[in-house]
Formats: C-alpha cells, sequence, structure tokens
C-alpha cells in the first residue's frame, strides 16, 4: 500500500507560511524566541488562524525556523568531511554549530529541553544535528583522533551548553571559537 503525498501548497498558502516563517526568523532575532506568536502572525501580516493553521504550536513554528537555518550548516558539513582531516573537522563541525546555535535568544534552552521529548517537533532537528555531530565524532575515533568514551549526545549537549554561553556572554566568532576548543580540548587525542 501507498502512502498519500502531501498535496502542494496553493501559492497563497506558500506565500502567507513564507510570510510567517520571514517574520518569526525577523522577530527571534530581535525578540528571542518567547517573542508573542500574535505579533508574528501580525508582522506576517496573516491572521492568527493562519498561523496556527500552518504552525499549531510554537514548537512547530521554531522546528520550521530552526530546519531552515540549520540546513545551510548540515550542507557545509559535506565539504568540511571532504576537505579536512577527521580531527579537525570534527573541531570546525563543533565551532560552527555552536556559532549556529546561538543566534536567537533562549534557542539552547529549547534545544536543550526538547533533545530528548520525542513528541517536540524540535527533538527532529537535534535528532539530525545530533546524527551528524555522530558521523563526525565516528570518523575523528576511527582515525585515532577524538576519544572513544564520549558519544555524540554528550557532545552536542556541550556544544548546545556552549551555545548558550556564547549568546549570553555576547561572544564574536573568534571569542565562541576560543570557549569551544576550551570546552572540547579532552575529546580530541594530543596532537
Amino acid at each position: 500500500m501507498s502512502t498519500p503525498r502531501a498535496r502542494p501548497l496553493r501559492a497563497d498558502a506558500r506565500r502567507n507560511r513564507d510570510a510567517i516563517l520571514n517574520a518569526a526568523r525577523e522577530m527571534f532575532d530581535t525578540e528571542g524566541i518567547f517573542v508573542p506568536i500574535d505579533c508574528i502572525a501580525t508582522a506576517a501580516g496573516v491572521g492568527n488562524a493562519t498561523l496556527y493553521r500552518n504552525f499549531p504550536t510554537r514548537n512547530d513554528l521554531l522546528a520550521a525556523v530552526i530546519d531552515d537555518s540549520v540546513g545551510d550548516l548540515l550542507a557545509a558539513a559535506d565539504a568540511l568531511a571532504r576537505d579536512l582531516s577527521p580531527a579537525d573537522a570534527l573541531r570546525e563541525w563543533l565551532r560552527q554549530l555552536a556559532w549556529q546555535l546561538r543566534i536567537w535568544n533562549d534557542l539552547p534552552t529549547c534545544i536543550a529541553t526538547a533533545v530528548d521529548d520525542d513528541a517536540s517537533p524540535v527533538q527532529d532537528v537535534s535528532a539530525r544535528l545530533i546524527a551528524r555531530t555522530g558521523d563526525f565524532l565516528h570518523r575523528a575515533s576511527a582515525a585515532g583522533s577524538a576519544s572513544q568514551s564520549v558519544s555524540a549526545h554528550e557532545l552536542f549537549e556541550l556544544v548546545v551548553a556552549l551555545s548558550w554561553a556564547i549568546d549570553r556572554f555576547g561572544d564574536d566568532q573568534e571569542h565562541a571559537r576560543h570557549r569551544v576548543e576550551l570546552a572540547t580540548a579532552g575529546v580530541f587525542a594530543p596532537r
């Protein structure tokens, strides 16, 4: 038995969905992820019913916006794996991941809460990031340049905590890079 395919959105429905995502991204950037949903609907130029029809919960909306944001990061991961040694690829992945996750106020807290919540749509995004972290960790461990005693889940949790610190302390990219290197030094075999 085949599963039915989702119907493509009508043009006006697609415009509304895109307007909601753009408004949410902008408001998350300026106000944090707990900005009132009504404000997002108003900024998108749609009614609350349209917003909730597309995104029944705040986490559904947040997951969709995060998904857009981490899409580029996941795509860049392929280049890291291809162009760098396993240890350097893992190091750079952790730096980029921590920097990306710090983009919105309270996002690290939301991700930390959702990591083990199978019902949360944010958990799906986290699961993909954990899986990619696991790919890098496995390659570095197999090459003898990373510890086999740390799991991808633990490493992801550490990076989420670092992204919270990077956000709270207002680190620029260079300070964030240094903070990640300090916190993850024990993961790597001595050079």
